[in-house]
This record gives structure tokens, C-alpha cells and sequence, in this order.
């Protein structure tokens, strides 16, 4: 989801529309037909354990969106047993875990995150049984899987929402935002959050068909915490849990990041701290910190453009880009791009197909202290669909071969704009592409704790040069990066005296070696990244 106004605009209003009218929402009278019941089953804990080694999420996690990742059964999007067949080429690329947008059933049918059973896979992608697949698949691979968790909003055809517009008196209205007459003085996102229904108004600031909880509701509390140990005791890893500065409001002035948010994602956080090895990670895009802080770990909006500027050689954005790890909280999840376009295009487009750029950017926040998310697609270069705008624009098909590869039908949205190009089947046969790139990357951060867990230690921005070091134990990696389009000299200092660097990227390059005081010269060629064992 989002929580921006840019955000808000992604849902088309032509789709939007259609999609109300199929669906029944929006203003109007009641209906004769009869409420459906509500599943509010109590769920206890019940942890599975876990075969994952500790810090699974520390090698970095793919985000995929499974109705663009593979179709198994031609029917034009994306499943689960579609993507249990690419757990390989997941496992290869050298991450330690993905996240699944949501796949939960849902009212759009689409993004996901309009949820109309928190308790059901959306029948698209499957079921029950293919998601157990899944998880088991993927923990035989040593990877995790953490699943979307959309606890601000539900979608208008939730049979709790169903309930509570049927009334004042039913036992469910007080599950969501309702006032008998409608609040004066709103404006979230540019638009009135307040829609009319039968007299009555509720709160729903995304999308009149994606009506909010109400969070001050303890029971409503209770019931996602039940829905929560669901999956847990499913085995899954843990969760990505959307628009958590939207939780709770206290007046038109007081909307977004109130304190409610962070005491009720701490105790979600406790929640899933009571099964091993889990991780949680939250979208809080105006107060990354305080949810690293609530959640324990949080995305680093904003970092994510500087990391592309930074690429492009911005020196401003070098030094920030050097002195953010410094300041960053502990749990910053760190990306280049993501599913909206409010956080920015992906980095093939904002890059102009500069692969080198492309590279640098990687490396950057790759080998950077953080938990890194890869958006899928990202490590060949997908670019966005020419012919589309919007959100839809960034999460288009998986290119794996130069004609698509994603289904043996039609595909049921417009391919990437590259797709002939920049596809696996192409890179795999490339040892210069993005993808070996990124498998080089995510090797290092796997295979050294001092990137994965270590220290960030002697940052230093030079114009267009950055370099770095992580220490974990007695392992030191020296990292340096030449942001500009010639060649220069990196001076660096804070080595141990006389230190021997022996190159670990590019493999078989000279190394160099630290004076008495720990300093040593390193020649980096035009937008080149070195990498470095510090013995």
C-alpha cells in the first residue's frame, strides 16, 4: 500500500470505478440480503520452530509480487506453485528470504491489499495447501518467507464491514470509523477520507472500498493478533505489515504517526517475537525511525533517493549516502525501489539504462549495513511497462526469457519495456550482466558477517568517491566506490598498520597494501566498486 498523496492517486479512477460498482460499495441504502457470519475464532500459539540459520534476513530478501512472478496453469497470472518452481533461481541469486506481497483473498483482485479474508489465499494464487507448499519448498532451500499483513484497512466486502454498515446497533460496527453525521475539517491525500453509507458515515482515506479499522477497539485488536497466530503457526517467517502510520486517528490534524501506532505495533512485535527466528518489517514512509524503533525494523524511505542519485554521481548525495548507516536505526530495511510508485520508478528508468550507474547503486546498499529488499526484477534491469502508468507500471511480469516467459497464455498485464534485453535467460549467459552483478553482491553479504551483521566503520565521501569498512570479529572488508565518469585515487586511512588488502571484488585484481599509519592509495577506474579483505 501507500501513504502519500502521490499514493493515493495510483488507484485509476476508471478502475476504481468499475470495480465499486461490481462490488456494491460506496453511498446508498442498505440491503435485504442476509449478513454474512464472521470468523473471529480464537487462535493460540502453536510455533513450528524453525530450520532457518539465525539472521536469515541479514543476506537480503526479494520481494515478490506472486501475480507477476510465474503462472503455472496458463491462465495469464502468477501463483503459488508458479513460484515454488523458481525457488531455485531464488536460492541462486543468493538472498536469504522473500516477502510475498499480500495473498490473502481480495476484493481488488489485483495489488492485494483491499482484504477480504484474512484467512484464505486468494483463490488465483491457490490455496492453503499450495502456501504450506510453499513455505516448506522454501525453508528446504534455507530461505524464509514473510507474507504482507494489511492491518489499517479491509476490504468493503469483509463480512465485518458487511456487519457494521448494517447499522448502529450491530455487534460489529464498532470494528470500524463510523459517525452518524459527517466530520468537518478532513483532508488526508487531498480528498475527504469521510463516505457516506445509509445516513451514516465511515473512514476510509485510501479508497472508499478499503474502510478502516477501528484500532481503539480492543477486540478488533485481539482478533488481528488471532489472524497473526494463524500464519505464524503455519511456519511462515514473519510479516511486512503496510501503512502503519495509519493505524489510529485523533482528528483532522492529527492522522498519521499518532502514539497509538507505535504501542500497538510494539505489542505485535512482541507477538511475533514469541516465535523463533521470525522477523517483521514495517512501511512508515514519513517516520522510518520511530517504526524501526515500535517495529524493530522499518523501510528507509527516502534513502532510496539518494542511493540513485548518488549512482548518478550527486556528490551531495555521496555524503549522505556515506553518513546515513551512522545515523540510521538499527532494523532500517533498506531498498532502491519497491511496488509504488510514490517511493520511485524502478532504478533501470530513474537510471536511464545506465547499467554502470546500475551497478554502483546495487552495491551500494548491498554492501551497507541494513536488511536490502530486492524488488523483483530488479537484479536485471527490468524497466517499466511503456504503455502503462501508475503502480501497475512497476509490478508487470517477471522477464525470464526475451519473449516473457511468465505463462504459455496471455498475460494478464503489458510486459516490461526492456523485456527482449534485459531477462534471466539472457543474463544467465552473461558474466558482465546485472544479474551475475547482483549474485556476485549478495555472495559477499552471505558468505561475510562483516557485511551481513558487522560494524560500519571510517566512512568517507571524497567528491565522487565513497569508501567504507565492516568488522565483525576479526574480519575486516574494505569497500570503495567511484561514483564519477574517470578515473581516480581513494586515499584511505583508519587500516591497521600495514595491512595486506587482498581483492575480493573484482577477483583476481591486485590488492594493496596499508602504510604504518593504516593508510593506502586505491586506484578506482570510472564508476567502479573494489572490495577488499583487510588482513
Amino acid at each position: 500500500m501507500c501513504t502519500s498523496t502521490r499514493a493515493f492517486r495510483l488507484l485509476a479512477v476508471a478502475a476504481a470505478a468499475a470495480l465499486l460498482v461490481a462490488c456494491g460499495g460506496g453511498g446508498g441504502g442498505g440491503s435485504d440480503e442476509p449478513l454474512p457470519s464472521v470468523d473471529t475464532s480464537s487462535v493460540a500459539a502453536a510455533d513450528p520452530g524453525s530450520t532457518l540459520d539465525a539472521g536469515w534476513q541479514r543476506r537480503g530478501i526479494a520481494q515478490i509480487f506472486v501475480r507477476s512472478y510465474q503462472d503455472s496453469d496458463g491462465d495469464g497470472k502468477g501463483d503459488l506453485k508458479g513460484l515454488i518452481s523458481r525457488l531455485d533461481y531464488l536460492k541462486s541469486l543468493g538472498v536469504g528470504g522473500i516477502w510475498l506481497m499480500p495473498i490473502t483473498a481480495s476484493q481488488d483482485e489485483d495489488h492485494g491489499y483491499a482484504v477480504k479474508d484474512y484467512r484464505a489465499v486468494e483463490s488465483d494464487y491457490g490455496t492453503l495447501a499450495d502456501l504450506d507448499a510453499l513455505v516448506a519448498a522454501a525453508h528446504a532451500r534455507g530461505l524464509g518467507v514473510i507474507v504482507d499483513y494489511v492491518m489499517n484497512h479491509s476490504a468493503a466486502q469483509h463480512p465485518a464491514f458487511l456487519n457494521s454498515r448494517a447499522g448502529a446497533s450491530n455487534a460489529f460496527r464498532g470494528w470500524y470509523v463510523w459517525q452518524s453525521s459527517h466530520p468537518s475539517g478532513w483532508s488526508i491525500y487531498g480528498s475527504d477520507p469521510w463516505r457516506a453509507y445509509d445516513g451514516s458515515w465511515y473512514f476510509a482515506p485510501f479508497w472508499d472500498q478499503m474502510p478502516d479499522f477501528n484500532l481503539t477497539n480492543t477486540a478488533v485488536v485481539d482478533w488481528h493478533h488471532d489472524n497473526l497466530r494463524f500464519w505464524l503457526n503455519r511456519g511462515v517467517d514473519g510479516f511486512r505489515f503496510d501503512a502503519v502510520g495509519n493505524l489510529v486517528e485523533n482528528g483532522p490534524s492529527a492522522w498519521e504517526n499518532q502514539p497509538q501506532n507505535h504501542v500497538l505495533m510494539a505489542s505485535v512485535r512482541d507477538l511475533v517475537g514469541g516465535y523463533q527466528n521470525r522477523y517483521m518489517v514495517c512501511e512508515g514512509p514519513s517516520d522510518p525511525a520511530g517504526y524501526a524503533a515500535s517495529c524493530g525494523s522499518a523501510f528507509a524511505f527516502g534513502h532510496q533517493s539518494d542511493l540513485i542519485a548518488a549512482a548518478q554521481g550527486d556528490t551531495t548525495a555521496i555524503a549522505a549516502v556515506a553518513a546515513y548507516p551512522s545515523t540510521a536505526p538499527a532494523g532500517a530495511a533498506t531498498f532502491l525501489s519497491n511496488h509504488d510508485s510514490f517511493a520511485g520508478q524502478r532504478p533501470y528508468d530513474q537510471l536511464g539504462g545506465n547499467v554502470a550507474q546500475y551497478k554502483l547503486a546495487a552495491a551500494t546498499y548491498l554492501l551497507q549495513p541494513g536488511i536490502p529488499f530486492v524488488y523483483y526484477g530488479e537484479e536485471i534491469g527490468m524497466a517499466g511497462a511503456s504503455s502503462l502508468s501508475g503502480d501497475p507500471k512497476l509490478r508487470t511480469p517477471m522477464s525470464w526469457t526475451p519473449s516473457g516467459g511468465f505463462t504459455t497464455g496471455t498475460p494478464y498485464r503489458a510486459k516490461s519495456a526492456n523485456v527482449s534485453g534485459y531477462n534471466v535467460e539472457a543474463e544467465a549467459a552473461d558474466a558482465g550482466s546485472l544479474l551475475a552483478f547482483y549474485k556476485t553482491m549478495l555472495a559477499l553479504r552471505g558468505s561475510r558477517p562483516s557485511i551481513s551483521a558487522g560494524d560500519y566503520q571510517q566512512p568517507a565521501a571524497s567528491g565522487t568517491l565513497l569508501s567504507f569498512q565492516r568488522t565483525q570479529g576479526s574480519e575486516r572488508t574494505l569497500v570503495v566506490l567511484n561514483y564519477g565518469a574517470t578515473s581516480a585515487t581513494a586515499t584511505v586511512t583508519g587500516l591497521p598498520a600495514n595491512a595486506t588488502l587482498a581483492s575480493l571484488y573484482p577477483s583476481g585484481d591486485a590488492g594493496a597494501t596499508a602504510s604504518a599509519a593504516g593508510q593506502a592509495s586505491i586506484t578506482m577506474a570510472a564508476r567502479s566498486v573494489r572490495v577488499f579483505d583487510v588482513r
